[in-house]
């Protein structure tokens, strides 16, 4: 998140597993746990300590703004609400602050935690940035002049890069299919000296985005990317309420498709018989399988209803192949 001149060190150390973190997707909603107790330890200041129901406290890792949890309260609490993907710890405080983190292990059931304050202006931006952290796996894109130049390797997170836009499009790396577009947070996508902390020696997709600062409320078009990509790896855009493996020719089988992109997904359903397409059950939630050419010839058949994700959203071949889901049913004979 965009904090104050030591917050990134801070936020750094969380996101490598010293707290909790984010991902996943935001159909399920959990429980609350209160503690009756206005604000966190550290609001307003350093020195005050409250005994919160998450035990969640500002000056995380010394930075004032970074807000943490305990991880064992939060895990006992996320239980109440089964298969959680996605856990938000939303500090009763007006004091700005929040975070975005991964790497919890296996035990607890859910991949991270975000946090942020309820009642601060920025809050709902802040929450959109950290799940840019812990949903895009993406990096922070503000930098501080006391990091000074990145001499590591190249940056694990899809929006940050050692690398030149002559580089990127030769290694075909990264966010190279989106060179020279204009871009939603405005100017055009391309490699910005500074990111993830360090001024110089690494580079950013664009020159703002809601990952560099909350003057925006857009991701970048690669962030953009990433984030939705993130949304496919937890969640399908398919599923139905037919749960039997296996269908009469008579039967009805019928699907649900949601977005998982709003105002950003192109949903494509199609259906097939035996691997060819039953074209005139194109967009169709609902079919009866001999209604699509499956005859009484003895034979078992397959059902199979697949939706992609056309979007111009993504570009990666990988992330396209992750936003395709099917289902599939053996037609009895």
């Amino acid at each position: 998140m965009s904090r104050g001149s030591n917050a990134a060190r801070g936020d750094a150390d969380v996101r490598s597993g010293r707290a909790t973190g984010l991902r996943g997707r935001t159909e399920r909603v959990g429980r609350p746990a209160f503690a009756g107790v206005r604000g966190d330890s550290g609001d307003p200041s350093a020195d005050v300590v409250k005994n919160t129901a998450l035990g969640s406290y500002f000056w995380c890792s010394g930075t004032e703004r970074l807000i943490c949890a305990d991880p064992a309260k939060v895990r006992t609490y996320a239980a109440k609400a089964p298969a959680a993907d996605l856990v938000v710890v939303v500090s009763n405080s007006t004091k700005y602050g929040g975070a975005g983190y991964s790497g919890l292990g296996s035990s607890y059931g859910f991949a991270g935690v975000s946090t942020l304050s309820s009642d601060n202006s920025r809050s709902s931006l802040i929450a959109a940035h950290e799940m840019g952290h812990s949903i895009g796996l993406l990096a922070d894109e503000y930098t501080y002049d006391t990091y000074g130049t990145y001499t590591g390797a190249e940056p694990v997170e899809p929006n940050s890069t050692v690398r030149t836009a002559a580089q990127l499009t030769s290694a075909q790396a990264k966010w190279y299919r989106w060179l020279g577009e204009n871009d939603p947070s405005g100017g055009t996508v391309g490699t910005y000296t500074g990111s993830s902390y360090h001024p110089l020696g690494v580079h950013r997709p664009t020159a703002d985005s809601l990952m560099r600062s909350l003057s925006t409320t857009q991701f970048n078009l690669p962030g953009r990317e990433a984030m939705i990509s993130g949304f496919y790896r937890y969640a399908s855009s398919l599923t139905t309420a037919t749960t039997a493996t296996t269908v009469s020719r008579g039967q009805t089988v019928t699907v649900s498709v949601t977005s998982l992109a709003a105002g950003l997904s192109r949903l494509d359903l199609r259906w097939y018989v035996d691997g060819t397409e039953a074209t005139q059950a194109h967009g169709s939630t609902s079919v009866v399988p001999q209604q699509l050419g499956v005859t009484a010839d003895g034979q078992p058949h397959t059902l199979q209803a697949r939706v992609t994700d056309s979007t111009a959203a993504l570009r990666d071949p990988a992330a396209k192949t992750a936003a395709t889901d099917t289902l599939t049913w053996s037609v009895a004979p």
